[in-house]
């Protein structure tokens, strides 16, 4: 997709303004419709995140130093609380009750810092580009979101390998399997959402990474990533039931270890986040132009 042309002729506008005016009204009325409109925006949506995911083919390092977080977490704080047994878990381990919470853990913090590259785009003059194409601000901002979802995905493989590893009774299903990765991709895109609109207000890299690490541990913390909300004074329950993490770590673990598994449940899970991240979404397009401001 180019995101900016070379400016155009006097002659070559004319012979394109003749050429719509010689165009059918149906013609015209099709590309406005609202079916061509929307397929506009996911096409549109769909080459930004391409064009994003693409970056990982230049440092596979990355991903293999974001794995690195998650399995100390599962080897020596899971192993620990395991054997001495000091939270309780119900009917299973608490390795088994952790493995979900730290893919969620992992899922956030991917994505919680995805903003900075919102900045390094501006300070490289990439946004005033975006800005200038015809690209909705929602299909840029969806586009990113995607795309940090899709970045979060090798996450999940990791997790679920070392999960087996270490003996962990997975939720072997296809369509379970399936879920977990859709949940995975709804947080990233919220969380990366949120980081973008954090950019987007403050607009340097170091108030960004400040926000960032000031938010990551009281909304992981404050959730039901490492025990149960039952266990939690009264005060914390009510900020974990507004907390999007909890309903990602509650979705993923019923999915990932089949701990319970409610349809009714599942689905507030999934629209749950589905609402916060449209929000976001809603909320990042309209602060996207500020970036450049």
């Amino acid at each position: 997709m180019k995101l900016h042309e070379q400016d155009a002729r006097p002659e070559d506008l004319a012979s394109e303004q003749l050429s719509l005016a010689q165009q059918p009204a149906t013609t015209i009325a099709l590309q406005h419709s609202p079916v061509a409109v929307i397929s506009n925006f996911f096409r549109k949506t769909f080459t930004i995140a391409e064009w994003e995911v693409r970056k990982i083919r230049h440092d596979f390092t990355d991903l293999i130093t974001r794995a690195v977080q998650p399995a100390l977490w599962l080897l020596v704080f899971g192993e620990v609380f395991t054997r001495i047994r000091a939270i309780p878990t119900g009917k299973i381990s608490y390795l088994e009750f952790m493995s979900p919470g730290i893919l969620s853990q992992s899922v956030l913090f991917i994505s919680i810092f995805a903003g900075i590259a919102i900045i390094w785009e501006r300070d490289l003059g990439v946004i005033h580009k975006f800005l200038a194409s015809p690209t909705p601000r929602g299909a840029l901002v969806l586009g990113k979101a995607l795309s940090t979802g899709i970045r979060s995905l090798p996450q999940a493989v990791v997790i679920y390998l070392l999960a087996l590893l270490l003996g962990v009774h997975m939720y072997i299903n296809p369509l379970a399997i399936l879920g977990v990765l859709v949940l995975v991709m709804m947080g990233a895109a919220c969380f990366s959402t949120l980081s973008l609109i954090i950019a987007c207000l403050l607009k340097t890299r170091d108030r960004v990474m400040g926000i960032g690490q000031v938010i990551t541990m009281p909304m992981f913390f404050a959730s039901n990533a490492i025990y149960p909300i039952a266990i939690m004074p009264s005060w914390l329950q009510v900020i974990a039931r507004i907390n999007p993490l909890t309903y990602l770590v509650d979705g993923v673990r019923m999915l990932m270890i089949g701990d319970g598994i409610s349809a009714p449940a599942l689905l507030a899970d999934f629209g749950i986040l589905f609402v916060v991240t449209t929000i976001l979404i809603i909320i990042g397009a309209q602060l996207y132009p500020r970036i450049v401001q």
